[in-house]
């Protein structure tokens, strides 16, 4: 494959290439001010000890804010600042590392426009090929000809990928010898929840080995569950759901005009459901089936297959014999007890078991699971593991499996003469690549850019081991704030389970399971009986490129009340109008204010500060041990 091949662009593709994203005032003009904030803690202090021994060079560091210093040139007294204007010549590299997801080529854009725009003789360098590119010094120099192309356009095709990991010892040392020969002051990595932990482990090695190069993390990826208190979102999120939702959207048209269908749809996603949900909640089918109700309420195959007969019967009542379902592809891996027989066969591929023999060595209750699922099943589950463990679970046919049961199911009840209406007919659908290569949505192209020059400000300053962050995300991008968090801040350590264990895990940056006490959810839950009774389907139609409509962002990020980076400031201000405002020699009732009100606020903040295992999203532990483990 030619990588960075300039392309001729025609109809669409051409037009959208011509589109300027908006950066935020704190990026615009020539000179940035830097502000280092306190150390972050992590999430839950019981892993601090376990990340920071893991972490040792990169731990602790500092958050960062960026700022337009005309406008703002009085940082916070709690804060350092410096100033970016024009720097010495400098050369980054950068990698597609994970799946492509809409939008990536514009982080590359506003990492190259940043670049030159301080130090026109700096260097952007792609590697070729993602990470294997990397290993083997396979690069490009990324040049205006090439930006011009590949500017607003699906795809990872600029650069190409392969492997997702830089995690063996080998791999690692390939990465540093690449960044050394090459002589790169910056390496900037694109991916999601795996590459980002990747890029934690490569910047501790790099500050270990006394490398220049400053290692940068980017969080793009379409599955959406690369998100903390850090990072809103993800690059490509918005696009792959608004292209999923017409696509689901006419779906439920086409069920409604025939009147005899069930459409069992399976939607890209991993383990977690955050595009089954926001594709729910702008298409509104009849009935989504999310991978974290599954694992929370330990529901197993058959009370799956009943809650969808149960609402298929219900509908029947009202002479509705048509329906859309959404189904995660994590789902099936959520079901306890197939998760179960999932680890007994990744455990004989481990012992290097041949597949055909693997049947014969499961446990009993494990056989006979097995041998009750349909053949195609049979196959798709003794497929090997992904990197990480996990199933295939592209390739597992869950949407199949379901509307097979659910008509096997649905067939017994109307020979037992519990149901009278017409016979059960579906078709299953597996909306996985459809969306990926998609033009990027304009909040993508937006956030994408911002992010490449947001890489650019960190690489500057002279930080390792970050994440570039744009938080606000729900405002106009003019409200926008950016800066960067230190990858260790967003880690957490498993608390594994099992013979043969070791009960603490190596500290990573975990996958975000679905909130099920969160905004998004309880809309989901209030419009349930609605969305499967009344046929209330919206079709949002394609994506918006210009007009009202393009500014729509996706609705799960719109109602989170977010900006965590937003407050932190808002923090440091009032600390120190506190400080200005409570200095020896104020009044005795200012004092005596002053002691009571905080006294007050540390009281509340230690009863709230005390460690709840189901206190976060990113650390629900029932789903984490179900699906993760």
């Amino acid at each position: 494959m030619d990588f960075g091949m300039v392309m001729e662009l025609a109809g669409i593709q051409k037009h959208r290439s011509f589109y300027v994203p908006e950066l935020p005032p704190c990026l615009q003009g020539s000179n940035v001010q830097v502000e280092f904030g306190e150390a972050i803690a992590v999430s839950d202090p019981t892993d601090a000890h376990s990340i920071q021994r893991s972490f040792p060079l990169t731990y602790g560091q500092p958050l960062i804010h960026l700022s337009n210093y005309i406008s703002n040139n009085n940082s916070s007294k709690g804060t350092t600042a410096q100033v970016i204007k024009d720097l010495p010549e400098i050369r980054v590299g950068i990698v597609f590392c994970g799946r492509q997801s809409p939008g990536g080529h514009n982080v590359i854009c506003g990492l190259r426009d940043a670049i030159k725009s301080h130090n026109p003789k700096s260097t952007l360098i792609g590697f070729c090929g993602g990470t294997e590119g990397l290993f083997s010094k396979k690069t490009i120099e990324i040049t205006e000809d090439i930006v011009s192309t590949y500017r607003n356009q699906g795809g990872y095709d600029m650069l190409g990928r392969t492997k997702d990991q830089i995690r063996t010892k080998e791999q690692v040392k390939s990465a540093l010898d690449a960044c050394q020969a090459l002589k790169l002051d910056g390496l900037v990595i694109i991916g999601g929840v795996l590459s980002n932990t990747d890029a934690a482990q490569l910047a501790e090695t790099f500050a270990s080995a006394k490398c220049q190069t400053k290692v940068i993390g980017v969080p793009v990826t379409l599955y959406g569950d690369l998100k903390n208190q850090f990072v809103e979102a993800n690059v490509g999120f918005d696009t792959i759901c608004k292209v999923n939702s017409q696509l689901i959207s006419n779906l439920c048209t086409d069920a409604l005009s025939a009147e005899k269908y069930y459409y069992f749809i399976r939607l890209m996603g991993r383990r977690a459901s955050h595009v089954a949900l926001e594709c729910t909640l702008q298409s509104h089918p009849n009935m989504v089936i999310l991978s974290e109700e599954i694992a929370a309420s330990n529901l197993t195959l058959f009370d799956i297959t009943k809650r969808i007969c149960d609402a298929v019967q219900a509908r029947a009542e009202q002479d509705k014999y048509h329906g859309v379902i959404l189904l995660p592809e994590g789902l099936i891996e959520s079901i306890p007890e197939v998760h179960t027989l999932l680890q007994e066969i990744f455990a004989l591929h481990k012992k290097g078991v041949p597949v055909d023999s693997i049947s014969a060595q499961l446990s009993p209750w494990a056989l006979a699971l097995f041998e009750f699922l349909p053949p195609y099943i049979k196959v798709q589950l003794l497929l090997s593991p992904e990197s990480d463990d996990s199933a295939q679970l592209s390739q597992i046919e869950t949407e199949k499996l379901l509307a097979q049961l659910v008509e096997t199911e649905m067939n017994k009840r109307t020979q037992n003469g519990t149901y009278t209406g017409k016979k059960f007919s579906s078709i299953s659908h597996f909306f996985g690549y459809q969306a990926r290569g998609s033009l990027p949505s304009k909040f993508d192209c937006d956030y994408a850019y911002v992010l490449g020059h947001v890489s650019y400000h960190l690489l500057a300053a002279g930080v390792n081991g970050y994440m570039a962050t744009v938080t606000n995300l729900k405002d106009p991008v003019s409200r926008w704030r950016c800066g960067g968090a230190p990858f260790t801040g967003m880690m957490a350590v498993k608390r594994l389970h099992g013979p043969g264990v070791s009960p603490i895990g190596k500290p990573s940056i975990h996958p975000a399971a679905v909130d099920l006490r969160g905004k998004s959810y309880k809309m989901l839950i209030q419009e349930a009986e609605s969305f499967l009774m009344d046929d209330v389907y919206r079709n949002p139609g394609p994506i918006q490129f210009e007009g009202t409509g393009s500014e729509i962002k996706p609705i799960s990020l719109c109602i989170e009340d977010q900006d965590y980076m937003g407050r932190v400031k808002d923090l440091q201000n009032y600390l120190d109008m506190v400080k200005m405002m409570v200095k020896p020699g104020c009044s005795q009732e200012v004092l005596k204010a002053a002691v009571s009100s905080m006294s007050s606020v540390v009281n509340i903040l230690s009863i709230m500060s005390v460690p709840s295992k189901g206190q976060s999203s990113l650390r629900m532990e029932k789903y984490e041990h179900i699906n993760y483990s």
